[in-house]
């Protein structure tokens, strides 16, 4: 069984940007989602995958994933995902020895930015940068399948 452990944190501030290592442009959506898992296509760049998560609230998550090819991934993002598809840069930051990622949102989720670093365990010591705010590991709000659902311009 593959485990994810991912902590997601808001951004104080744009000091990130001067260490960034790597970017990459995904588009990603949802084929279902329920109180149980979500399954997901994602386009990163020129590669695809499916991913099968469990719902799990929380920083700890079961994940399956596994590459399909482009061209399948581009049909069933339009055909068969749920709407709106999540768009998004994902800028990657070394820091004290782990690798952090950046996300910025756009359509709708415009003016979403989250920073999320994935452990080796749940107790697993990290040092924060200084450009680290508020932790949303804990809020669903925050979590992709549920952007899709509830957009981000559309909060309060």
């Amino acid at each position: 069984m593959a485990t994810e452990i991912e902590r997601k944190f808001l951004i104080l501030n744009q000091d990130w940007q001067e260490y960034t290592k790597s970017e990459l442009h995904i588009v990603q959506g949802y084929l279902a989602t329920n109180e149980f898992s979500s399954t997901r296509i994602r386009i990163q760049n020129d590669k695809a995958n499916i991913n099968i998560k469990s719902a799990t609230l929380g920083i700890t998550r079961t994940e399956f994933e596994y590459s399909i090819p482009v061209d399948d991934a581009r049909l069933m993002l339009d055909d068969l995902c749920i709407k709106p598809v999540i768009e998004k840069i994902r800028f990657t930051v070394e820091h004290m020895d782990h690798t952090w990622e950046i996300d910025i949102f756009s359509g709708d989720n415009e003016g979403l930015i989250v920073a999320e670093i994935e452990l080796s365990s749940a107790d697993e010591a990290f040092e924060k940068p200084s450009w680290i705010g508020e932790e949303v590991s804990n809020d669903a709000r925050y979590y992709n399948a549920c952007l899709v659902k509830h957009p981000y311009k559309t909060w309060n």
